[in-house]
């Protein structure tokens, strides 16, 4: 059916863009508050287990943080099917992100990754300071978005391919991955002069070109960009109504000729929907189902889909069972109090053994 329909006033158009941009934003701080209180348990706990006086709960959602200890539980589950008992939040927290993927496209990168919403803050001191988006040259660009699939590939090689399984059931039962987590906290508050250095780096790098980081590097970005091939929803172009005014493709973060495509497929669109915000013909650019069905998803479906995809995951993981940590406080403790002098890697034990 050809959908047409007359282009927005000024103002309309402005209420519009708001309201779906503030929509994203919304979801954004949302998942930042819930980042940065799961944080700040964590230090407290860690503190507590340091000093014998303990006021808080471990939060299982730290374990977001390790995703090489996730990649390996997900082999775990491949190959042993069951649920490895240390950090097993980190394999449903991954579960949840492909999940996403695989319907909603990138969206888990625009609407709930940290990382990506200070990359957009970035982003957005860069172009204040610019005046303009800066874009690497095509032959640049390309061969370095290809740099984020050759690190997934790595991991996913060394993992899936170059470990057996009992290799992999071994990392994650040995000391090292059962106190990783806090081994994660020690690394960012003692930050060496060199990681100090990259992370300088990467913050001017993001500010000068924006999502640096997500386009080039990020292994989680290329993971979900290949699974977002095969998401049923993705943003659609209605020709018929489109004016042809360009302003979606000006409006992509991703750098794409949204006003050129029919239906945005690309691995880089992460399905923030800026270009439906930026498009003055309501029906003319939206988040569609694919034929035969062809239903429009609204901006306020979309975003309580990525809440119920993601936060449905993890609430079935807790229904059962397989949300918890299975280290004692008192595990962890004693391992802390060793945790620089012997050697986790090898599976070596605290002198008091646990």
């Amino acid at each position: 059916m050809t959908l047409v329909a007359r282009p927005l006033r000024a103002r309309e158009l402005r209420a519009r863009s708001r309201g779906i941009r503030w929509l994203r934003h919304l979801v954004q701080a949302g998942a930042a508050v819930l980042v940065l209180w799961i944080g700040w348990d964590f230090v407290l706990w860690v503190r507590g287990l340091e000093s014998g006086q303990m006021t808080a709960q471990r939060p299982p959602g730290v374990e977001g943080f390790l995703p090489i200890a996730a990649l390996m539980s997900l082999r775990h589950l491949w190959s042993a099917a069951e649920v490895h008992p240390v950090h097993p939040a980190g394999l449903v927290i991954l579960l949840a992100i492909v999940g996403t993927g695989l319907v909603l496209k990138k969206a888990f990168c625009s609407w709930l990754c940290p990382v990506g919403t200070i990359a957009e803050m970035l982003a957005s001191v860069g172009l204040t300071a610019f005046a303009r988006r800066v874009r690497l040259p095509r032959a640049l660009d390309l061969p370095l978005r290809g740099v984020k699939y050759l690190l997934l590939l790595f991991f996913v090689h060394a993992i899936f391919v170059a470990l057996s399984p009992s290799a992999i059931a071994a990392f994650l039962d040995a000391p090292y991955n059962r106190v990783a987590d806090v081994k994660m906290l020690y690394f960012f508050e003692r930050l060496s002069p060199f990681a100090l250095k990259v992370l300088a780096f990467l913050v001017v790098l993001s500010m000068v070109v924006p999502f640096a980081w997500c386009r080039y590097l990020c292994p989680y970005g290329a993971l979900l960009g290949a699974l977002s091939l095969l998401s049923p929803l993705k943003v659609t172009r209605h020709a018929p109504s489109c004016i042809d005014c360009g302003l979606c493709t000006k409006a992509c973060p991703s750098l794409l000729p949204v006003h050129r495509l029919g239906r945005v497929r690309s691995d880089e669109c992460s399905a923030c929907l800026s270009c439906v915000a930026a498009c003055p013909v309501p029906r003319a650019l939206r988040v569609e189902t694919p034929r035969p069905w062809r239903r429009a998803v609204r901006p306020a479906a979309f975003a309580c889909l990525v809440l119920l995809l993601f936060g449905g995951t993890i609430q079935a993981a807790r229904v059962w069972g397989v949300w918890r940590n299975a280290i004692t406080d008192a595990e962890y403790a004693e391992r802390l109090r060793e945790i620089d002098s012997y050697d986790h890697l090898r599976g070596g034990e605290p002198s008091g053994g646990s």
